[in-house]
Formats: structure tokens, sequence, C-alpha cells
């Protein structure tokens, strides 16, 4: 038995397979949609599967050390590519597959991957259309057929093709690949995941065996996870989110991974799967809750004072029935109509019917999106984590599940908060190093093993939970010396489901000003209801009403900035709707949809100086990506408007 809990016979992946495959054998392991049949695979099956697959890597080359990139969309033949290639002693490293051919021609490079897993015909393609740049790529080893038959396959080879020759491997290979898995032990890597390189370029953090198998085994006994659970993969592969739950907590409770048929399917089949165990950022949720709201729009005068009245009462009484706390008798049996009226039913129209544990995490979720799902029975928590944790660095336990801040440290976690305010974290979980960069892992994780997260934070007195305040690079000060924390401000915009996102400026000037992204769904909605006619996004977004909504929606958050006197000078004096989404594929947001700060700033200076200048509208020439890859240029002119400050009369803030 290891430090941390884990027997040395179960601290790698492959080795919690046979376990899985010899003590539940008949469960299932993994489910996937396709052609809209659910398809089955128990854990022996899956296990039949890896080692086949296992098998004919190697039979290719696939060797120890070598690193194996996987990219394409959830799905069960590439969750066992991770583990077959865990086999062969190779790590593998999936990739984000909505990346466009030059962010995968970094990251395949810079981590020399010989071999690629691709999911189907269009990630194939971005590889090809990089591959006179790879110079370590030597095969692309693709799943779906369609569309491949003409392809040239001097470098090519199906999937299936591995599989099948892997079943015929001679029992020196196999033999092989026994012995490479019995090498392997903690200290071995487990994976190499890029972070999303908000500031720069993606950095490979290489966990090991013991970062991943360890945090999976402290945070799948923090929530009682057993066999019997289920979740739905639909997160990005790259994500670290994914791996843990997908993979590390998958394996070490031998709970089912259920893929569905695609992102446009994803809701529907979270509703006939029914998972017991999810995860989702909040922008999620929040999306979720505005198609909620505009249903309700929609619905008949009676059902809409019905809705509005039983959640007045759950917002009352529904978090405390949740945590098993104390509630009148009489409001104990109205909460219950409203289970069998309102709250099941919207449960499971959203496929959280059998919810047991939900997560959110990635971003601050707004206390009122929050608040809506446990009043209505979802025993949904936030947690915070990093890539560099293998996720976990707090929990929120049952009972002390709260808003505003983001729990106590996970098992075998510590933490403490630096003189500037900025948390630092080690565990099991703290990753090995940053692949090939030295300078940055030791400037981020010191000899002791504290990582430097980024974040500003405190931790409560008393209660010992962890509050983050904002990233310590985005903490500032206004001119005036008040403090200045924009991403705190941009939450608060974004409970609103007319508002998509937004950025807030005012690190060292007189005021803040924002940039808000409609939510074309929400607004759209209204805006179809209200018989105001629109072609586009553009057109939509300057609309006059359009500025007149989002308005009151900046005067209610600054009414609510200016009761907290830590953060009251960060109310919003001026504002704009942008013509376009902020998209990944302009550079403007991650591939986990977190705001790419700086180069907002210098991609939209002009943007800015008019907010600061005092015009009432701006011209402004933007470049875009298609869907298809073509570059073209949209050009607009947005108004500007001056925002209701608390306290603060409006013409002082031009």
């Amino acid at each position: 038995m290891q430090a941390d809990g884990v027997p040395a016979d179960l601290d790698t992946f492959p080795k919690l397979l046979a376990r899985n495959a010899a003590l539940h054998g008949a469960r299932p392991a993994y489910r996937e949609k396709e052609f809209g049949i659910w398809q089955a695979w128990t854990w022996a099956q899956a296990k039949a599967e890896i080692d086949a697959l296992a098998a004919g890597l190697a039979a290719i080359g696939l060797a120890e050390g070598d690193h194996l990139a996987i990219i394409g969309r959830n799905r069960p033949y590439l969750y066992w590519a991770m583990t077959a290639a865990q086999m062969c002693g190779a790590v593998p490293v999936p990739l984000y597959q909505d990346a466009v051919a030059e962010e995968m021609e970094y990251v395949l490079e810079h981590c020399g991957a010989r071999f690629v897993v691709a999911g189907d015909q269009e990630q194939v393609d971005k590889v090809l259309e990089i591959q006179s740049r790879l110079h370590g790529l030597e095969r692309i080893v693709y799943l779906d057929p369609r569309g491949m038959r003409n392809y040239d396959h001097a470098r090519l080879t199906p999937y299936a093709e591995v599989q099948a020759a892997g079943r015929k491997a001679d029992a020196a290979t196999v033999g092989a690949i026994a012995a490479r898995v019995a090498r392997q032990g903690e200290g071995d890597t487990c994976v190499m995941l890029y972070t999303s390189g908000t500031t720069g370029k993606p950095k490979g953090v290489v966990l090991s065996n013991r970062n991943i198998v360890a945090t999976a085994k402290a945070s799948a006994e923090f929530d009682s996870l057993s066999e019997t659970d289920s979740v739905l993969a639909y997160l990005p592969m790259a994500w670290v989110g994914d791996f843990i739950f997908s993979m590390g907590q998958a394996y070490w409770a031998g709970f089912c991974v259920n893929c569905p048929e695609s992102a446009a399917t994803m809701q529907a089949d979270l509703r006939e799967i029914g998972p017991t165990y999810f995860f989702a950022p909040p922008r999620f949720f929040e999306g979720l809750l505005t198609n909620v709201m505009i249903r309700m729009e929609d619905a008949g005068r009676a059902k809409r004072r019905m809705f509005r009245s039983f959640m007045d009462l759950a917002r009352r009484v529904g978090p405390a029935i949740l945590d098993g706390k104390p509630v009148a008798a009489g409001d104990r049996a109205r909460y219950a109509l409203g289970e069998a009226l309102v709250y099941g039913p919207l449960k499971n129209t959203l496929g959280l019917s059998r919810v047991r544990v939900g997560y959110t995490a990635g971003e601050a979720i707004g206390p009122e999106i929050f608040a809506f799902y446990r009043a209505i029975g979802i025993n949904l928590k936030q947690l915070y984590g990093q890539t560099e944790a293998s996720v976990f660095i707090t929990q929120q336990p049952d009972g002390e599940v709260r808003a505003d801040t983001v729990g106590v440290p996970s098992p075998g976690v510590e933490i403490r908060i630096a003189g500037n305010g900025e948390v630092f974290y080690r565990s099991p979980g703290t990753f090995v190093e940053y692949f090939r960069n030295p300078e940055s892992t030791a400037s981020t994780k010191d000899a002791d093993g504290w990582v430097a997260t980024g974040d500003a934070g405190f931790i409560e007195e008393g209660s010992g939970h962890l509050r983050i305040i904002d990233r310590a690079k985005d903490v500032g000060r206004l001119a005036s010396g008040a403090l200045f924390a924009p991403k705190f401000v941009e939450n608060k915009l974004k409970f609103y489901p007319n508002v998509l996102e937004a950025v807030v400026f005012g690190a060292g000037r007189e005021f803040c000003t924002a940039f808000v992204n409609i939510d074309l769904t929400a607004v759209g909605n209204w805006a179809e209801r209200n018989n105001i006619a629109y072609a586009s996004y553009q057109e939509l977004a300057q609309h006059p009403k359009v500025y007149e909504i989002v308005a009151g929606h900046v005067a209610e958050v600054n009414r609510s900035l200016a009761e907290d006197p830590m953060l009251a000078g960060c109310q919003i004096a001026r504002f704009l709707i942008l013509h376009k989404e902020l998209d990944a594929d302009d550079g403007e947001l991650t591939r986990t949809r977190k705001v790419r700060r700086r180069i907002i700033e210098e991609k939209y200076a002009d943007l800015i100086a008019a907010l600061y200048d005092g015009r009432d509208s701006v011209y402004t020439e933007t470049e875009v990506t298609y869907e298809d890859g073509r570059k073209g240029r949209i050009k607009a002119t947005l108004a500007i408007r001056d925002a209701d400050r608390a306290g603060v009369e409006r013409k002082a803030a031009a």
C-alpha cells in the first residue's frame, strides 16, 4: 500500500482495467449512441477491445516512451486508445477536436507524436494539411472510414485493421505488452494534457499515474462514487476534467461512461441516459436556465403563475430540504406538491432527474443560477481545480454547499495563501512538469511541491472554505486606488440570460467599462415575441431596445456592487455591445471558452479607446474566421452607452 492509499496492484489504468474486468466484468463500462441506437460494452468486453488495440499498435511500431495523439469527439474507441497506449508504455496526448490545423501543429510537433488516432475524416484532413511540418509523425490511425476510400493510405491505417492485427498477434507481442504493463508504476507518465493557452502557447502538463489514480481515488471516495453510477462524457477529451471523470474516476470506481451521438443530440441523449454523476461548466447551466426561462415566457398565464409560485417556494426551502435541514411541515408538503407538478418534470426535461452528485467549475457560476438548481433538488456543487492539480484542489462537502465559496481542500490537498493573496496548493495530484519547459515548471512549482495557481483568494475563518476573488494577474486597482476584479463583475453580468459573455476593463483607469455579447437564443426569442425583425446577430445587437435591456442589467449589477464596500469602485460607467460573438477560432477565447483578455485588449483597442474618450459611437472593422477556415472582415458602427451607477451622476462617467 502506497502513502496515498493506492495499492501497488491498482496504480495504473491497465491494472485497474484488469481489476474491473475481473470484478465487474458483466457490468456496463461504456455506452455510445450511433445512428440513433445505444451500443454497450461491459468491462470484460472493453478489456478485450483494448487488449486487441494495444497489440495492434505495438505491431505497427508504437514503443515505450512514444507519444500517441488522440483527436476526435467522445467515443469509447478513443478512450480505449488512451489505455492501449499506456499498455504499450506510450503516453496518450488528447487534442481538442475543434482546434484548427495550426493549433494542432504546435501540439503535435511539440510532443513529437509518432502516431495519431483520429476520429473521422475531418480530423484526418487537419493532420494531413500540416503533415509536411510534423517531423516525427509516421502514421495516422482513423476510426470512421466514411469519406476515406480514395485517400492515399501510405501513412493511413483503419482502426479496425489495427485491432484485427492485434487479435492475431503472436505470443511474443502479447508477452511484451504484459511485461510493459508489469513494469509500470505510480511514477510513470499517465497522460500529457495541454493547457488552454490563455496568455500564450499551450504547455504540455505531464501527469503521472500517481497524480491521476490517487486523485481519482480520493475524489471518488469523497462523493461515494461506485460501479452503480454513470456519467455522460461530452466535454472535450483534451480537457483534464473529462480525463479525470471519464477515465480516472470511471476506472477507479468502475462506473459506466456514456458517449452522446453528437453535440447536437447531447441534450436529448442526456435525458435518455439520466446520469447519476454529472459535470458541466457554468456556461452549460446558464444555457439550460436560459432555455427554461424562454419556454416559460412562451407558456400560458396560468402555467407561468404556477411556475413562479412554486419557484419562490423552492428558493426559500429547497436548499434546506436538499441538505436535510429542518423545514416546516407545511412548506415540506407544498414542496412535495411542487416536485410532482414542477420540479420533477423540469428535472426530467433537463435530463438531470437522476443526478446524485453534480459539479460545476472552470469559471465562477452566478449565485442565482447556482441557487436555482439546488432549489429544485439537484445536488449541484462547486469545485476548484487546475490541469496541474489533476483537477481537484477544493470540493464542497454535502451540507456545506454555498455559492460564494469553492469548498474545502480536497482529500490530501494542502492550501496556503501568499502575502499578495495568491492561492498555492500541493497534493498527490500535483503535476510532474511542463514538457520541455523547465523554466515554466520552476516558476509554477517550487522545490517543496507548492504550486502557484495564479488566482487570488482567501480562506474563511471558522468554515475553512476557500473564496476565489479573481485571477491574480487580473486583479488590480483603479486610478483612485479602489480594487478592480473584472471576473467578479463579468460573472454578475452573465447571470442574465440575455448576456452570453462580458469583458470588463478598468485597471489603472478612472472608471470601469465593458464589452457585452448578447445571447442570440434568448434575445432572439425576445425579439420574436415583440415583433422585432432582424437579419443578423450584428443588427439585433445594435437595436436600441436591446441596448435598453442590457443597460438595465448593467444598472442592476452596479447596484449590487455598490453594496460591497470592497468592490463598489468596479461599477460599470460605459458599455457597448459587440458586433460579433467572441470566438475561439478568432483567438478571443480558449478552447475551454475562457476569455483571452490580453488578446481582446489588443484586437479591440479602438473600441476600448472610444469607451474612455466620451464618444457615443465607434466605427470598426474586424477580421473573422468562418467555419470552413476562410478569413473575412466585418464592418460595424457600434453604439456606446453610459450606465447608471449607484451614487454617481451619469454625466460624470463621460
